[in-house]
């Protein structure tokens, strides 16, 4: 396993990351995919792997996830690099939703609840909030930080220009600074090259990539005759919407190289966001 530095600080985490959004039962469909005993089984075949870095949300599965993956972590947590999100809506509450102070204080202390730990190393903004002023939330990561309850912040999902705003007012005011964004790239999905990369190399923040193969698609599964996968998720939960005629002429090239080293499309299309 490969390790680098995430963004400019000193915390050392995996190139590759466990991601558990399919871990729990509260949302049906094809998220619904992994129960508490294939989660142990995986988070310790992981960590046995070398890899480290756990990346999961409160909206996962209304918290389930972050439950079951605390509980298979177990008694490894000081071997683990745990990142957690806020602002996505958790249930019909008013308050429950947004990156107000009220929601970041309340939803870091039910995340750590969940998780059965006293902190976590990375709390992420999940997604921007337009009705929250952005110094009341940067204030309130603050307060998180110098409450021994995170070690580090990050944003996800957020234009390039909101990244800036907020990574100059936190110098601005001496406040915890952002160490990563969490954005969707792939070789499907390379949006984030003309903006955000080259804000995120000024700034030194780290970048965590979800969805690397959007949805599964650059798995190679899903091809022109069979566009359902096998019953893959894409054939009943299109999350990613792009050009699939492109997709499959990025695939037909993916496969070309996969074949004639030996190893999986996949491999191929991971090796490439590395």
């Amino acid at each position: 396993m490969r390790y680098s530095r995430l963004g400019d600080s000193g915390l050392l985490v995996s190139k590759l990351a466990f991601g558990t959004m399919t871990l729990g039962s509260a949302w049906k469909g094809p998220l619904a995919a992994i129960d508490a005993r294939a989660c142990t089984t995986l988070v310790n075949r992981a960590l046995d792997s070398g890899l480290n870095f756990f990346d999961t949300a409160d909206v996962y599965h209304r918290g389930e996830s972050e439950t079951l993956f605390g509980r298979a972590l177990g008694k490894r947590r000081g071997e683990a690099v745990i990142a957690t999100k806020v602002g996505m809506r958790m249930d019909q509450g008013l308050q429950n939703a947004g990156l107000s102070a009220r929601h970041i204080h309340g939803s870091i202390d039910a995340s750590l609840s969940r998780i059965g730990t006293d902190w976590v190393d990375v709390f992420i903004c999940h997604r921007p909030d337009p009705l929250t002023p952005l110094h009341e939330t940067l204030t309130a990561l603050d307060a998180v930080v110098r409450a021994g309850k995170a070690r580090y912040i990050g944003f996800s999902n957020w234009p390039a220009w909101l990244a800036a705003k907020a990574i100059a007012m936190q110098q601005a005011n001496g406040l915890a600074r952002f160490v990563t964004g969490q954005m969707y790239y792939s070789l499907i999905a390379r949006d984030i090259e003309q903006e955000y990369v080259p804000l995120a190399l000024d700034a030194g923040i780290g970048t965590m990539v979800w969805s690397p193969l959007s949805s599964g698609f650059l798995s190679g599964k899903y091809t022109r005759d069979d566009p359902g996968g096998q019953n893959g998720r894409l054939a009943s939960m299109d999350l990613l919407p792009f050009d699939r005629e492109q997709g499959h002429r990025i695939v037909d090239v993916l496969k070309q190289i996969a074949d004639a080293r030996g190893v999986p499309v996949a491999a191929v299309a991971l090796a490439w966001v590395l």
